[in-house]
C-alpha cells in the first residue's frame, strides 16, 4: 500500500481572496486555508492586519498532494496570479499585509524558491525586479471563518467582481490543464 504524504505551501501575494479562489482549483491541492503570518502580534484579527498594526502579511496555506502537483508548479502558479514586482501592493491593496512573500516549510523548498526565484528574475518576464521575499515559515493564524472560501461564497461582492473574478478568468485560461474541472 502506498503512504499518502502531503505537503504545505504557505504563500502571500496581495488579498488572500484571490489566492484561495485560484488554488482552491488546481488538481492536487486538497485544501486552501486563508490567514496571517510573519507579524509580531498573536492572534492578529482582519482589522488589525489591515490596518498594518499587526505586521502580518495576508496569506494563503495550501496543503497539496506532490505526487499530483509539486512544489515548483505551485510556485508558478503563484507567479503567474500575483504581480511580484510591487513591493506591499498588490494592485489598489497598498500596505505590507499584502507583500509577495514565499515562506518556505523546508530546506529543500528554500532551494527550489530561491531557483525559481532567479530564473524568474533572469528571464525578463517583468520590467521591474521581482520583490517577493522568502523567509522561513512562521507561525499561521487562520483567519475569520468569514474569509474561507470567500469568493466562493460572495462571488457578485464588487470586490470580488472587480478583482478576484478577472485574475481567476486569467488564471483559468492559463492553467486549464491543471485544473479539477478539467479532469
Amino acid at each position: 500500500m502506498t503512504e499518502y504524504h502531503l505537503e504545505y505551501a504557505t504563500l502571500g501575494g496581495g488579498c488572500f481572496w484571490c489566492l484561495e479562489a485560484a488554488f482552491d482549483q488546481v488538481v492536487g491541492v486538497k485544501s486552501v486555508v486563508s490567514g496571517y503570518c510573519g507579524g509580531h502580534t498573536d492572534n492578529p484579527d482582519y482589522h488589525a492586519v489591515c490596518g498594518g498594526d499587526s505586521g502580518h502579511a495576508e496569506v494563503v496555506l495550501i496543503t497539496y498532494d506532490p505526487a499530483e502537483i509539486g512544489y515548483r508548479d505551485v510556485l508558478e502558479i503563484f507567479f503567474a496570479i500575483h504581480d511580484p514586482t510591487t513591493l506591499n501592493r498588490q494592485g489598489n491593496d497598498v500596505g505590507t499585509q499584502y507583500r509577495s512573500v514565499i515562506y518556505y516549510h523546508s530546506p529543500e523548498q528554500s532551494a527550489v524558491a530561491e531557483s525559481l526565484l532567479a530564473e524568474l528574475g533572469a528571464s525578463g518576464l517583468w520590467s521591474a525586479p521581482i520583490v517577493t521575499q522568502l523567509l522561513p515559515v512562521p507561525r499561521f493564524y487562520p483567519a475569520e471563518d468569514y474569509h474561507q472560501r470567500y469568493f466562493a461564497a460572495n462571488p457578485h461582492q464588487p470586490y470580488c467582481q472587480a478583482v478576484v473574478s478577472p485574475k481567476l478568468a486569467k488564471f483559468r485560461k492559463k492553467f486549464a490543464s491543471r485544473l479539477k474541472s478539467a479532469r
